[in-house]
């Protein structure tokens, strides 16, 4: 094992530089095999390096929560590019609003009805739900829900790489091909993880995705916020 005869302090450094390696290599192969997206190769290569050197991920995860913890400012930087864009976000701003009002309406009621449909549990019900956000809203809003925020979580990784993997694809097969229309579909359903992928091709996909993601943010916290008043009205009701 790895960490055994490491320093403490040196652990977390130690595995921050294996993520970097491991998603440097795969950007490279992401470039000479297109199909083959970073964030999946990588995801599956430190998978198998953990379990193949008997790491134990509470261990990985003292390099892993700094990488999180930057996350927080790199979502805050998609703000710039649509800062950039923003005469041209303006103008289609009502038609955006309701693009994503209706995708987070659909992504939510999807997500409940085929995790019943499946024999899950009120509370994997409730989990899912906030699938399509970003993870601190989501996270947040299960909690709302008395859903389980460790699942919600990890709905929310799995959502984010198969629409960043198969989301431009599936809009290319069904023909939409409009930049607000892509990043819109990109950024209501496959939040910061989809934002990012549109980036490498289209600044104006990217910074539309960036304002429908902070929108489906918004949205969704709403729409949790009134399901949890339903209930509430709904059993004094009942009492």
């Amino acid at each position: 094992m790895i960490h055994s005869s490491l320093h403490p302090l040196a652990q977390p450094a130690l595995y921050i530089l294996i993520t970097l390696v491991v998603y440097a290599l795969s950007l490279r192969l992401h470039n000479r095999y297109s199909w083959l997206h970073p964030l999946l190769s990588a995801s599956i290569v430190l998978v198998f390096l953990l379990r193949t050197l008997h790491i134990s991920y509470a261990s990985y995860n003292r390099g892993g929560a700094v990488l999180i913890y930057l996350l927080g400012p790199a979502t805050v930087a998609l703000g710039v590019p649509m800062f950039k864009q923003g005469i041209k976000l303006k103008r289609a701003l009502p038609r955006l609003s309701l693009v994503v009002l209706a995708g987070s309406i659909v992504g939510m009621a999807t997500a409940g009805c085929v995790a019943r449909l499946c024999g899950a549990s009120h509370q994997m019900v409730m989990s899912a739900l906030p699938k399509s956000v970003t993870t601190p809203i989501a996270v947040e809003v299960s909690r709302s829900l008395h859903g389980d925020p460790a699942v919600t979580a990890a709905m929310v990784l799995l959502t984010g790489l198969l629409g960043s993997v198969l989301g431009p694809a599936l809009l290319r097969l069904a023909r939409v091909h409009h930049d607000h229309a892509v990043g819109a579909a990109i950024g209501a359903s496959s939040h910061a993880i989809g934002t990012a992928s549109l980036f490498r091709y289209s600044e104006v996909q990217g910074s539309v995705s960036s304002l429908a993601m902070a929108m489906a943010g918004i949205i969704t916290s709403a729409l949790a916020m009134l399901l949890t008043l339903y209930w509430r009205v709904r059993g004094a009701g009942g009492l």
